[in-house]
């Protein structure tokens, strides 16, 4: 095939990776706290060939289940732990070559120039592979570890977070190309004609510049986005050049990209100039029944209220006040992620789970079922959503680390590369070139 998948690994820089149980897994490293453990897994990613290692982030221990941070801390939740992405991606960065490292920034709770020097001062010590996962934000205790009184409402998040990117990528292209010369004999350090404060006011920044670092290798980062709801497609179309969603089924899937792609093209943009990545929770193994063993053991390793507890905070309702013993209801709209509530909405609805059983299915990571088995099977259901246009690669959501890694890279990756689905070896030196995304002229 001339165009090939593009795969990235999804993972939190602490206990909880795809699975809510997957730090209780025996073969899980529970040493996340070292820089040796993401060195490890830097390396490990490199070997295989993937694209990316993006790691996630909040900035608050969810308390949306009643109120309390037990469930999250007791049972291990999503953000019971988590070490600052940046941090962590710059240690990986020093012991790979070619592996992407994405970092999760709220643009609610971060300034412009401190990001924009951030990512850029990561791209020129990575040689060209930094991406940012855009967020808004949406809890209330985030709110409240920014001396916030309440978080602001979506409308207001997605319109700071436009303005927001129309600044970066000023400070970013207030370097042209070129201007760091470092002549020695003239002597000319960076040419002044070539850098230009940027002067920008708006309604939410006033910012002078300019960026006191370079234009980065990749022009900019490769941004990335999952915004769901109606405004968050607005976002993703506008900005972003890979898209992170977590489809229920294939069908699903097809309508996503297809309303991405229409919605980038009206932003005037080429929709090949973006790449959807369908996160999935693959469970491999060297037959169907131990992955069908392996997908059990780790429900029953996830706690219910853990679960629970981190799909509250996804869709910032207190789920400890509906009833528990019936099924998630309709909702046209919600104050955190959209598409998560009707996603496990409609799961419960079909199968008539209780919302008392929906936080251990949720925890132990959703759409396992066409991902879990043999290589060959897992790499069939790969080729399907393909080859049928609904993904342009998948978002591997690792429901254990480091062996939920390893027997993904030892079962799959030669069955896809066997199949000329994914890369044997890496064609250039930046993320950009792993994605096949044109590196942005300054002012594009």
């Amino acid at each position: 095939m001339a165009k090939q998948l593009n795969l990235a690994v999804f993972s939190c820089a602490g206990p909880v990776s795809g699975g809510h149980g997957g730090w209780r897994h025996p073969a899980a490293d529970g040493d996340f706290l070292s820089a040796g453990y993401y060195a490890r897994l830097g390396r490990m990613l490199e070997a295989g060939c993937y694209d990316m290692l993006f790691i996630a982030d909040v900035l608050a221990v969810p308390d949306r289940l009643g109120g309390s941070i037990e469930s999250q801390l007791r049972y291990g939740g999503l953000g019971a732990l988590r070490l600052d992405p940046m941090v962590v991606l710059s240690a990986v960065a020093a012991t790979t070559r070619h592996l992407g490292l994405g970092c999760t920034i709220s643009t609610t709770y971060a300034e412009p120039y401190a990001v924009a020097r951030a990512l850029a001062t990561l791209d020129h010590l990575s040689g060209g592979r930094a991406a940012w996962n855009i967020v808004t934000s949406f809890q209330e205790a985030e709110a409240r570890n920014y001396s916030r009184a309440a978080h602001a409402d979506r409308g207001e998040r997605y319109a700071r977070a436009d303005e927001f990117m129309e600044v970066v990528c000023k400070l970013w292209d207030s370097w042209q190309d070129g201007a760091l010369v470092r002549d020695k004999a003239t002597p000319l350090f960076a040419d002044p004609d070539k850098v230009h404060p940027i002067n920008h006011q708006g309604r939410w920044f006033n910012v002078q510049g300019p960026l006191n670092v370079s234009r980065p290798p990749q022009g900019r980062p490769v941004f990335i986005q999952a915004g769901a709801s109606d405004r968050g497609r607005d976002f993703a179309a506008r900005w972003s050049e890979v898209i992170f969603v977590t489809p229920p089924s294939i069908e699903a899937a097809l309508e996503f990209r297809a309303d991405l792609r229409a919605r980038a093209a009206k932003f005037g943009r080429d929709p090949d100039a973006i790449r959807v990545l369908p996160g999935i929770l693959p469970v491999a193994a060297a037959s169907q029944a131990e992955a069908d063993a392996e997908k059990a053991l780790l429900e029953e390793l996830s706690h219910p209220l853990a679960g629970l507890s981190t799909l509250a905070y996804h869709l910032d309702i207190d789920l400890s006040l509906l009833p528990q013993d019936e099924v998630l209801p309709p909702q046209s709209e919600v104050p955190g992620v959209q598409g998560h509530y009707k996603e496990v909405a409609e799961m419960t609805q079909k199968t008539g789970m209780p919302l008392s059983k929906l936080g251990q299915r949720y925890g132990a990571g959703r759409m396992t079922a066409p991902f879990t088995g043999t290589g060959v099977h897992i790499a069939d259901s790969m080729q399907e959503w393909f080859e049928a246009g609904a993904c342009d690669g998948f978002m591997l959501q690792i429901p254990y680390l480091p062996g939920g890694l390893e027997s993904f890279t030892r079962h799959v990756i030669p069955e896809l590369q066997r199949r000329g689905l994914f890369r044997t070896e890496y064609g250039g030196p930046t993320l950009r070139d792993h994605l096949g995304l044109a590196r942005p002229a300054a002012g594009g």
